[in-house]
């Protein structure tokens, strides 16, 4: 590869990993513990629905953050594997590369003992790259959880308002024709917040997840391209699927560009991304590695203080524990 082209390669990579390692100027600021500015509008319900509509409504959400939560921490808990992962392939190709030149001793005398234990070593590396990306399979399941999550925090009222049984919905697709919109006319559901505050909150934390997600599945392709021969290397670029209808479940999370027919990239300081110029090294300084790893360790768009506040308000103002 010429030197120039290795060179941009080079600041390209790292033009990407040093932008998401910086806190995320454009994200959403936290909603303070004061009750809605927005004015409220008037609800389409009447008083005697809305006053059995605001339970119903409390008990979606409360079951809607608990998904959250579960969300969050089967997060955490699928990049911790991955990262584990991602080591032990780093290792085994460190292993392979310093094979040639590592002494023995008493084994020297095995026939092939080299070679034999480089086929062993390339084996488990290939075991860890597919295990790495199943980890990043699970986080994609995860946003698109998280998404779907907040789609139904709304509370629809069904059926009419002189039925002698009132009922409430989670599905737009059940709601009456009081063209209510399942925000009960924007009144606090428990004591400060509305429904459409809830969705912002969660909005919030799909976007730190989402932008991270992206950041990972550069990482993925990154740790795939260690070890590999040269020809298969340069077949890897950004729009490579890494794994059978990967783009479909990205559509769901919202990180598929119809546009470049490619998934969202990473995002820059400048808004600006030049992923598709990315060239993949099959032989990486130890210290690129080592990089990479802490990357990932770094869940560097997840503010965290900022998630434990979020989930802070929503449990002060839940009146529940949610951690």
């Amino acid at each position: 590869m010429p030197l120039a082209l290795c060179m941009h390669s080079y600041n390209c990579r790292a033009t990407l990993l040093n932008s998401a390692m910086e806190t995320l100027d454009s994200a959403v600021s936290t909603p303070s513990r004061t009750s809605d500015s927005k004015p409220q509008t008037s609800s389409p319900l009447p008083p005697s629905v809305l006053r059995l509509w605001r339970p119903a409504a409390q008990r979606n959400l409360r079951n809607q953050w608990s998904q959250l939560v579960s969300c969050k921490n089967r997060w955490f808990s699928a990049s911790s594997v991955g990262r584990s992962h991602a080591t032990a392939l780093v290792n085994f190709h460190l292993s392979q590369r310093y094979m040639p030149d590592m002494k023995l001793g008493v084994l020297s005398d095995m026939p092939d003992i080299k070679k034999r234990a480089c086929l062993k070593l390339f084996k488990r590396q290939e075991l860890q790259r597919s295990k790495l990306v199943l980890s990043y399979k699970d986080m994609v399941g995860i946003v698109s959880d998280m998404i779907n999550v907040s789609r139904s925090m709304k509370c629809f009222f069904k059926g009419s308002n002189n039925s002698p049984l009132l009922q409430f919905s989670y599905n737009s697709a059940d709601q009456s024709d009081s063209g209510e919109g399942g925000e009960g006319g924007g009144i606090p559901v428990f004591t400060f917040y509305s429904i459409t505050s809830h969705e912002k909150f969660a909005e919030e934390l799909i976007q730190m997840f989402s932008l991270e997600l992206c950041l990972k599945r550069l990482l993925v392709l990154e740790f795939m391209s260690i070890g590999y021969d040269t020809s298969a290397v340069k077949q890897l670029h950004w729009s490579t699927q890494l794994y059978d209808e990967e783009f479909k479940d990205l559509r769901d999370c919202n990180l598929y560009c119809e546009e470049t027919h490619g998934p969202v990239p990473p995002r820059l300081r400048d808004g600006k991304s030049d992923i598709d110029a990315l060239r993949f090294d099959n032989q990486p300084n130890p210290e690129v590695l080592q990089v990479y790893l802490t990357t990932w360790l770094a869940e560097a768009n997840i503010d965290t203080p900022k998630v434990n506040e979020i989930f802070a308000i929503v449990g002060e103002e839940m009146q529940v524990s949610v951690c």
